[in-house]
This record gives structure tokens, C-alpha cells and sequence, in this order.
């Protein structure tokens, strides 16, 4: 059946050329780098409404990297098409978050073991209760070892994903005195899309800004210098088993 539904309005790729583990950015431009600088021999397999997608090797194994956009929404479709469709069996995210905590510093790497989230996304699944959204725990391990091993200050824990970039009050403080590390957008639709699916996932984000201090990097800088989590995201995609 997944065959059958490819190409997709979202993803023009047909069936075979997209890897069986991704990795995604929600900056289509972001993946164009990662293909540049990690991927031998990339084929661009995507560019439909600018969501640019390229199928390439690292370390000899096939990988693919693409955007994902911005929101909960946009993620939920192309992964959605990923795993049912294309039959991708490993989704990576790597993008920015901001840290909620005064011991989480810009640049740091978090790596997401779960997400609360303010979003319905969860509802059309019609569970008679409130889902938990997970990282697969080999791919957080397989993060924490990277992080180890490359020397990157690194913390593993929950995240708070959010329908809203822009809140009109500042009831998101809350999740703050939980003890919630930082604050991205996408991963609840990345977690619950492979559970559905009954496949692998994690989100590894870059400390792009602090909440509560209010440092910043620049966008040139969560664009071209972020690297360290994608250095990580390709130590996973190639130790899975």
C-alpha cells in the first residue's frame, strides 16, 4: 500500500529513493547543508514547495536528510508520509530550542527523552486518556553516548512543544518549575506518528536562545553553525541496529 501512495502532494520522491533512516530539519536549508557536509554523492529526491530532500552515503550507509518545516502541524504530514508511505524506519529531528533552565547554556545539545506539549495533535488517535509522547530509548542512548565520546555538553530530559511561537500570557512559566529543560516545537508529532507506525525516533535540538535571560543566537547562526547536533544525529543513524 505504501508504494501506491508515491509520490505524494508533499513529497514528489518516488518510492525507493528516500533512505530507511532520515534525518530532519525544520529549515529546508539546514538539510541542503547537511547534505553538503555529511552526505557522499547526494540526490536532491525533493523540492516540492521549497522542502528540500537529498538521499546520499555516510560512513558507507545510506542516508537521507530533509526539512520538515515549522509547527507540529507541518511535521506531522511529512513524517506521517515518511514512515506510512516510504517506508522510512528512523527519524531523526536536529533544531534549535530554547532553554528554560539556568543550567542549560546557548549551544548546549539537549537531547528530547520525552515532550509535554500544549497541542490536540493526540486526539485523533482517540485514546481514553493522555499519551506520553517518547524518544526511542536506543537512539537516546546512542545520543548520549556521541555526546560523551565528541566532548559536547549535552542534557537528556523532558521538552515542552508548543502550537504557539507567540503566547499572549505566560502560563508556558509552569512548565519551567517542572523541571521541562527547554522549548521546541515538533517533536509530539514526530513521537507519536512512529509510535502509530510502530517505528524509531528522536529529537536533538541546539540551545538557540534562553527564556528566562533572553540571550539569542542570530538565524545565520542556527543555520550554518549548529552542527554539533548533526554530528551527533549521524553518529546515531549509523550505530542503530
Amino acid at each position: 500500500m505504501a508504494k501506491e501512495n508515491t509520490p505524494t502532494p508533499h513529497i514528489g520522491a518516488q518510492y525507493g529513493e528516500i533512505a530507511k533512516t532520515v534525518i530532519m530539519a525544520g529549515d529546508p536549508l539546514r538539510a541542503k547543508m547537511m547534505a553538503e557536509r555529511y552526505l557522499e554523492n547526494p540526490v536532491l529526491f525533493n523540492q516540492v514547495r521549497g522542502m528540500l530532500g537529498y538521499t546520499g552515503t555516510y560512513k558507507g550507509q545510506r542516508i537521507s536528510v530533509m526539512g520538515h518545516g515549522m509547527g507540529i502541524a507541518s511535521i506531522g504530514i511529512y513524517t506521517y508520509e515518511l514512515f506510512n508511505f516510504y517506508d522510512v524506519d528512523t527519524i531523526i529531528r536536529v533544531g534549535s530550542c530554547g532553554a528554560r533552565q539556568m543550567y542549560v547554556n546557548l549551544g548546549d545539545i539537549v537531547i528530547a527523552q520525552a515532550c509535554c506539549t500544549d497541542s490536540n495533535y493526540a486526539l485523533q488517535f482517540h485514546l481514553p486518556g493522555d499519551f506520553a509522547p517518547i524518544g526511542d530509548f536506543q537512539l537516546c542512548r546512542l545520543a548520549v553516548e556521541s555526546a560523551e565520546k565528541r566532548g559536547y555538553k549535552y542534557h537528556v530530559g523532558n521538552v515542552f512543544s508548543t502550537d504557539a511561537f507567540y503566547c499572549e500570557d505566560d502560563r508556558k512559566v509552569n512548565w519551567t518549575k517542572m523541571g521541562v529543560l527547554a522549548d521546541e516545537m515538533e517533536a509530539p508529532a514526530l513521537y507519536m506518528n512512529a509510535a502509530r507506525a510502530g517505528k524509531k525516533a528522536l529529537c536533538i535540538c541546539t540551545v538557540s536562545d534562553h527564556i528566562i535571560t533572553g540571550a539569542a543566537t542570530s538565524a545565520e547562526e542556527r543555520q550554518t553553525t549548529f552542527t554539533k547536533m548533526m554530528d551527533i544525529a549521524f553518529d546515531v543513524a549509523t550505530n542503530q541496529k
